[in-house]
């Protein structure tokens, strides 16, 4: 870089079906109402990004097949200084950066805080994303995993910002505790704000409110066992027909318990028309794709502590011939 400006980043966190990319998509359409360039560095558990045509005109890096947290952080950093090479020709004014689900951000931060990245990029906040219909259930002894428990927990104390999206779905004296018990995890001091679709004033997602703090301490708050992965599976279905739309609603509400997170693109049936699908929190959204996208129908599902057996008997309901 030619200059001795630094490229403001934000890191978005949260686990699966948090609302993390909406957050992304909402912040990138204040860019766009600024005028800013933005760059993306997306990562994802699977193979392939099914949700590339939502950032069709955006400059994207795409970080599949691992956690950007572990097994990608090499090439998170390849990824950076590839970024360093292109801004040499095509100037960025912010860098988002969206991890997976399942990733710890403060490696994320390691990364950006290290040589010679600490010269380029300036972190400007970690924000984390909490599904609040869902946390209580993904706190609890009954309902969730000790690996899951760990990994929200450092997803919100590395947090220099919390969200509790999905605010709609849960009842006022219901929030109240789960305020209560994130409040016991990170503190009376750090920032929680209510939303619903990801929807949070501008002024508060782009503020500066990183902290940064010692090598030593970043060091000894590292946990560099990454075992938070180890119930975690990634399923890719391709070589679709074309659905009945109720009849797909229908297949995805019967889905086991231990899927937390459903996303991809289908074709529905007696319509030319392919359809992007979110599908988190036991609700599923449809959003019709551009013509020009070039997707192909396929269906990513992620969850933990998965029974194969009947997953694979669920998966090949949907596929069987009607």
């Amino acid at each position: 870089m030619e200059n001795n400006t630094k490229i403001p980043v934000y890191v978005i966190s949260g686990f699966l079906g948090s609302g993390k990319t909406t957050v992304l998509l909402n912040m990138l359409e204040q860019c766009k109402k600024r005028g800013q360039q933005p760059g993306i560095i997306l990562n994802e558990l699977g193979e392939e990004n099914v949700e590339s045509h939502l950032f069709e005109d955006k400059k994207v890096f795409e970080l599949l097949n691992g956690c950007i947290c572990c097994t990608l952080q090499e090439d998170l950093k390849e990824t950076l200084d590839e970024l360093v090479t292109e801004m040499k020709k095509r100037p960025l004014d912010v860098l988002f950066i969206e991890g997976t689900g399942v990733a710890n951000p403060l490696e994320i931060q390691e990364a950006l805080l290290s040589k010679p990245y600490i010269d380029q990029f300036e972190v400007m906040s970690i924000i984390t994303v909490l599904d609040s219909s869902h946390y209580l259930e993904f706190q609890s002894v009954f309902s969730s995993s000790a690996e899951v428990r760990k990994l929200m927990q450092e997803q919100m104390v590395c947090a220099s910002l919390l969200l509790l999206n999905k605010t709609d779905l849960v009842p006022p004296k219901q929030l109240d505790k789960i305020k209560q018990k994130i409040a016991k995890v990170v503190g009376q001091e750090k920032q929680m704000v209510n939303c619903h679709y990801g929807k949070v004033e501008p002024e508060i997602l782009f503020e500066k409110r990183f902290q940064s703090i010692s090598i030593g301490e970043r060091h000894s708050d590292i946990n560099h066992h990454h075992h938070h992965h180890s119930t975690l599976q990634a399923i890719k279905l391709e070589d679709l027909p074309a659905f009945q739309q109720k009849a797909f609603e229908k297949w995805l509400s019967q889905l086991p318990n231990g899927i937390l997170r459903g996303k991809g693109i289908i074709e529905i049936e007696n319509s030319s028309q392919l359809y992007s699908f979110q599908y988190a929190s036991k609700k599923a959204q449809f959003v019709p794709i551009s013509a020009s996208s070039n997707k192909k129908p396929v269906i990513i599902l992620i969850g933990m502590g998965l029974d194969n057996e009947q997953l694979n008997a669920h998966c090949k309901r949907l596929l069987q011939p009607k």
